[in-house]
């Protein structure tokens, strides 16, 4: 389910995990070649990505488990 971002906060080893309107986090490293994200490196780049779009797989995974769907 495609959720806005509303905020960042660092997990207990440093990594960049965004807020997501819906409550769940996501991280959102920057790891290359596999993640390329520098933008998270700064307060800036964080600050731009505000509100941007991320799919919350925590939200998919409570929706197929409501609709019975998952097992």
């Amino acid at each position: 389910m495609d959720q806005p971002i509303i905020g960042f906060h660092q997990d207990d080893v440093g990594d960049w995990v965004a807020d997501l309107a819906c409550g769940h986090g996501q991280h959102v490293r920057h790891q290359p070649p596999l993640s390329i994200r520098p933008w998270v490196l700064s307060p800036e780049g964080r600050r731009a990505h505000l509100q941007s779009i991320l799919q919350c797989k925590k939200c998919d995974e409570e929706l197929l488990d409501s609709s019975g769907s998952a097992n």
